[in-house]
């Protein structure tokens, strides 16, 4: 249990926390379709805007002729590249730059001019009445061809320096940046090996696939001062949910100056990057004194979330199946200018290999920038180079004749250091209910063949459970009239957080979940930012620390009013005699207790007077803070505490190539479950977005163009209710997590890109690249 230093963290008995079936607060909002996202607003008088965007993968507009497209009636404004307004947003350190130029690196990306028009209809003519001269440069989709020295470099630019890598290593040559980072002698550890494996990994690009497209719809408050907020006009915006404040920022507005009502936006899957959509409206409104509105569409939003890479591994092991040396060299999609360095080399500081007693570990990595798309923000990072991990496992075990657990168990480290050689517990306990879960009995590759002729195979994994220990939260609670309120501003980055923290402090004031009011209001400080899970435990914990607060005031201001009755009302004295006070009596707070909705007598919890009879007054209560430092955040990957394991069985058929996952089954560590429903959707979420990398969804391009041909639901599968897989799944409650009652979450950890790519090898005994669609299977088998 490892919420040692937490108000009350070593509770045993919950009456709330981890109680299933508990609704969410705007969950009938969203089933409903009541709630509104960026894209729904529609306001007064208000235009619509498009960009123009570029129909070829690298090029630059040399010069755009609008007078044809201002003729156009309903046309009300076009700015290009070369206004000064361009130039007067973004804010940042440095001189000014440009927020819209003239080079587009990837096609369909925002370039060079902006319509404003009545409709978006009349935007659209516009854009194609526009004169356009534009040079046509090559571009880059085939990384591997891509790092070649007589590749054309297709960066104009490059991006700003990172807070998130890339790692030291050479200087930039052509298209390529180098990362290296290096533990022990890699060399010598091959050399000396009893056994050495080599292998190639493709780690497909994740799609995206934000369900409700980003967009926003923004006005000016013109022509007065606010008597309470100040000079200035107030900017309205609509559809930046939680990233408002990021854009007031971009136009020198203040916080309290930047209103946004709306609560929604479409969910994303660690992507927190607003798009020129949701960020250029405000400018667009000052500079035609009316609403605007400006949204892309779904076809505009086939982002990637995790880029492209193709890793080449060479492992040394025992005779015993000990790994003794990694040599990694990867070569990974930088994408096209703007994306996040997150999917490159920030995974080298942390991965598989450091869960490893391995002291010998090497880590090469080419950094290919390419125009295949842009990532706003995930990556590489976790979990989507873990799976090399879980391939060399895999492997060893087949060479060996070993069960892959096995081989698991051997190889992982101990709590404390890669010098650690004691078991980890919760891995331990993952194990044996993962196995009993899914009634493991591994086999060879090929082996096993089901009663209905398909072949059999099965696969497994595991995964640290890491946090964004790095979060601080700011907590406000008051009881008002007898009820608890929580202000927050509302989701983030379309995670709905906010009830873990409700139980959390209904559990520590006695109440019921129910009479937890959440107050959403965008101008409150409060949000559980964080990646999903993550930020539902770490802000519990922020959260439960305030309640404890709470709670020491209310029976204070119990005490009080106990002192100092309120005045009966100008109608008292109907309805008989007063009824005896069972806390008369009471003089000092250490005697009083909340329970059951009570202030209670802490001797005999039976005595006491409803919560809103015993306290007439208003109570505060605020903390800032955040949970102790994770000791995955402060070994990188080298510490253990919460593990996860996750297994799959498939049957393959092999003259159909079909593929059908029979089941995926999971034993998961979060320490502590607040939230069931919280964790199995994310669950569920997770391990679907794994099937669609692996069995449906890739990306498809012309080679002539470096156009995207597949920016749509039908040609860009993705699971659907039909293609869902049953998912058995148990929780472990070590309490061996940082954040509230040693919970941790387990973030983006269950995601994966090989695991049922090993079940079908463990099932025909032929590697398959995914996606595996089912004429890839055949051609593996020699049948097509």
């Amino acid at each position: 249990m490892a919420d040692l230093v937490g108000a009350n963290g070593q509770r045993e008995n919950f009456r709330v926390v981890g109680k299933h079936n508990l609704p969410g607060k705007l969950s009938y909002a969203l089933a409903t379709g009541l709630a509104k996202f960026g894209i729904d607003y529609a306001v007064p008088n208000m235009l619509h805007a498009k960009f123009l965007r570029s129909p070829y993968a690298n090029a630059l507009v040399k010069k755009v002729d609008t007078t044809r497209a201002l003729a156009i009636p309903g046309v009300v404004d076009i700015v290009t590249w070369e206004d000064p307004d361009m130039y007067t947003i973004g804010g940042g350190f440095g001189p000014p730059q440009a927020y819209l130029d003239n080079w587009a690196d990837m096609a369909g990306e925002e370039v060079a001019v902006i319509v404003v028009a009545e409709d978006e209809d009349i935007c659209e003519e516009a854009l194609r009445q526009l004169d356009i001269e534009w040079e046509v440069m090559p571009h880059v989709l085939d990384l591997k061809k891509g790092r070649e020295e007589d590749a054309p470099v297709v960066r104009l630019k490059q991006d700003a320096p990172s807070m998130f890598g890339p790692a030291p290593g050479e200087p930039k040559r052509g298209n390529v940046s180098f990362a290296t980072t290096v533990q022990g002698d890699v060399d010598k550890a091959l050399a000396e090996a009893e056994h050495v494996i080599e292998f190639e990994l493709k780690l497909p690009a994740f799609l995206s696939g934000m369900p409700n497209p980003p967009a926003s719809v923004a006005w000016w408050d013109e022509g007065y001062d606010d008597p309470y907020l100040g000079e200035g006009p107030n900017l309205h915006i609509e559809g930046a949910v939680q990233r408002r404040t990021s854009v007031g920022q971009m136009y020198g507005v203040s916080n309290e100056k930047t209103i946004q009502r709306g609560l929604f936006q479409g969910g994303r899957y660690c992507d927190w990057g607003l798009r020129k959509s949701q960020e250029i409206t405000p400018l667009l409104a000052r500079r035609t004194g009316r609403p605007v509105r400006c949204a892309n569409t779904r076809e505009d939003t086939y982002d990637f979330l995790m880029n492209e890479r193709f890793m080449q591994l060479k492992i040394g092991f025992t005779d015993e199946g000990l790994i003794t040396a990694v040599d990694d060299f990867s070569i990974a999609d930088n994408g096209s200018f703007g994306s996040s360095s997150f999917g490159a080399a920030n995974d080298q500081g942390y991965g598989p290999y450091y869960t490893l007693k391995c002291p010998n570990i090497r880590q090469r990595m080419e950094i290919v920038d390419s125009n295949r798309g842009k990532m706003f923000l995930s990556g590489q990072h976790c979990p989507f180079n873990w799976d090399s991990g879980t391939m060399a496992i895999y492997l060893i075990a087949e060479e060996l004749g070993r069960d892959p657990v096995d081989i698991a168990k051997l190889n992982l480290h101990g709590p404390d250091s890669q010098e650690d050689m004691r078991p980890v517990p919760s891995f331990e306990a993952c194990l044996e209910a993962g196995k009993k879960l899914m009634d493991w009995n591994w086999h060879k590759s090929g082996a096993k063949t089901l009663p209905d002729g398909r072949k059999h195979g099965a696969a497994f994994r595991y995964q640290i459970c890491p946090r964004h220990a790095f979060s601080g939260y700011d907590c406000k609670l008051e009881l008002r009239n007898g009820i608890v309120h929580m202000p927050t501003q509302g989701p983030c980055t379309g995670i709905f957080a906010v009830e873990c923290n409700a139980m959390v402090v209904a559990e520590e004031l006695g109440l019921e979940y129910e009479d937890v009011a959440i107050d959403f209001d965008y101008r409150e400080t409060f949000t559980p930012v964080g990646g999903g899970s993550d930020g539902s435990t770490a802000s519990s914990w922020a959260m439960k620390e305030c309640a404890n607060i709470l709670k020491a005031k209310i029976l204070e201001a119990a005490v009080e009013q106990l002192k100092n009755p309120p005045a009966p009302g100008m109608f008292g004295g109907f309805g008989g005699p007063p009824q005896p006070n069972p806390l008369e009596g009471v003089t000092s707070a250490d005697e009083l207790d909340l329970q059951n909705g009570m202030v209670c007598l802490k001797k005999d919890p039976s005595q006491g007077k409803p919560l809103r009879a015993a306290v007439s007054a208003n109570v505060f209560a605020t903390y800032s803070g955040r949970p102790p430092a994770a000791i995955w955040s402060l070994g990188m990957g080298k510490m253990l505490d919460t593990m996860n394991t996750c297994f799959c069985e498939v049957a393959v058929d092999e003259e159909t190539g079909e593929v059908e996952i029979i089941r995926f089954g999971i034993v998961a560590d979060p320490g502590k479950v607040l939230r069931p429903t919280s964790l199995e959707s994310q669950l569920d979420q997770v391990m679907y977005f794994s099937q669609s990398c692996q069995l449906l969804g890739e990306f498809v391009y012309d080679e002539k163009t470096g156009v995207q041909l597949n920016n749509n639901m039908i040609d860009h599968r993705r699971t659907g209710m039909l293609d869902a897989p049953r998912i058995d799944k148990q929780y472990l409650e070590t309490r061996s997590g940082n954040a509230a009652y040693g919970a941790s979450g387990i973030s983006h950890s269950l995601a994966n890109t090989h695991l049922v790519i090993i079940a079908i090898h463990n099932a025909i005994g032929v590697w398959v690249d995914p996606p595996a669609t089912p004429d890839v299977v055949l051609k593996a088998l020699g049948k097509a």
